[in-house]
Parts: structure tokens; sequence; C-alpha cells
């Protein structure tokens, strides 16, 4: 169906190298897209070539998203990859630091901030541009249930969440008009390394599990179909939506 063929499209992905970034990035590449990872290590570089030698068209950037000359640089060795137009953005990396509110370390919250909202509007604005000029392009940002909720021992993460989710509507008011679809994924509880601590703590993931309707944690593969489908022009119409992929968390 032309409505989700994604073939021959160009995408970045940050913090593909693992989790759901890279089960993000695994499920562009199945539908045809051709995709850079942005990893913070050499494991990119690893991950890009364990991928391209199934056969899928995939490269790597090794890069620091906390350091903006470095942002530039690798989104410009991107574009010149991907033969110098970008059909799709998703900003997936992440960091998370924990601490009790009244003990965060201001390094910790400036390091989260940057990570997870500054790098990421860097990142909107550079593709944001191609894309304007393109007359056309999808972003997908990934946000949280702490764009809801505030947590504990997080308020680094959750107010940058809460960031993403206000900018993704912000630029989407932008825009939306000039032929760009700015949407962003708030997965629920993932079972991904992010996670590790919640889900050993056997209260705290007996808790979790009783709260969430489906009866279990999220899994990268849960990401897949919402992705393609924010990605492909079955989302033509939707602008500054925040889609949870949460198993029912939200509504309970």
């Amino acid at each position: 169906m032309s409505l989700f063929d994604l073939t021959g499209k160009k995408a970045i992905v940050t913090g593909g190298t693992r989790g759901l970034g890279r089960g993000m990035a695994e499920a562009l590449l199945e539908a045809g897209v051709e995709v850079v990872i942005f990893g913070t290590t050499a494991k990119a570089k690893d991950v890009a070539a364990e991928l391209a030698a199934k056969g899928y068209k995939c490269h790597a950037e090794v890069m620091d998203l906390a350091d903006s000359a470095s942002r530039k640089a690798a989104f410009d060795a991107a574009l010149v990859k991907l033969g110098g137009s970008l059909d799709i953005l998703v900003n997936a990396a992440g960091i998370q630091r924990r601490h009790k509110c009244e003990e965060f370390p201001i390094e910790d919250w400036r390091d989260v901030i940057e990570v997870n909202l500054t790098a990421l509007f860097e990142m909107c604005q550079m593709a944001g541009r191609v894309m304007i000029a393109q007359g056309k392009g999808k972003i997908v940002n990934i946000a949280s249930l702490l764009s809801f909720f505030g947590g504990f021992t997080v308020p680094a993460y959750a107010a940058s969440k809460g960031g993403v989710m206000q900018l993704t509507r912000a630029l989407s008011n932008e825009w939306a008009g000039k032929g760009v679809n700015v949407n962003a994924i708030a997965p629920g509880y993932m079972a991904t390394e992010m996670n590790t601590a919640l889900i050993n703590d056997a209260g705290r993931n007996a808790e979790i599990i009783a709260r969430i309707p489906a009866h279990r944690w999220g899994t990268p593969d849960d990401m897949k179909g919402p992705l393609l489908f924010l990605c492909a022009a079955a989302s033509d119409y939707m602008d500054g939506a925040i889609v949870p992929v949460d198993g029912g968390y939200l509504g309970r």
C-alpha cells in the first residue's frame, strides 16, 4: 500500500545502537529506508556493519551528542552519505540520571538537559531546514510517560521529556504548513538497558506490571509499527501528536 511505502527514503536515527533506538533503526531498514545511525562510540560502526551485512543500506556516524559542533559535523556528514536529502529524522537518543531532588547534582542536570532536549532541538532544526527546502519530511521525537508524570528521583529526565512534548508541538505549529510533520512517541515501561534498575527491583517491577493493562513490559518491537506509521504518508495529517505506546498505562 502506497500509504505505508517507505522504500528508498533517507533517515537519520540518533541513539540507534541499542534499545529502542536500534529497534526503530531496524524497522526503517526493514521497510526499505536508507539509514544513518548516530552513536557516541565505535559501536555505531559495528552495528551499522552488522546491519549492512544483512543487505540493508545502513551507515554510521560516531559523534558526541552533548557537543553542538560534533552534532553539526555528524549531521553534515550523514547528509552527504544520504545524497543530500533527508526524509526522516528519529530522535531516539537519551540519557538518565537518578538522585533525590534535593541532592541532584547540577552537573547531571546539565548533562541530561543537553542530550535529551537541547541536542534534540538542534537535530530538529538542522533537519527542518533541509525538509522545508524539500517541501516534505517526517520528524519523530521520542518522548516518555514522564512527559506527563513527574516520576521519582528523575527531575532532569522528567523536565527534558516534558520539554520534548512541548517542543514537538511548537515545531509542528510552524512547520506543518510547510510539509514537515513533527510528532512524538511516548514509550511506556520498556524492557531496555535504561530501565534495568526498575526491572531488577522486584517490588517496583510488580507495581509497574500491575498498573499496565497489557500486563507486561514493552519491547523495541512494540515501537516499530507506530514509528513506521508516523514516517509514512498515512500520517500526513498528523502534526504535534504525542502517541503513547504503553500497553494502556496512561488510560489506567
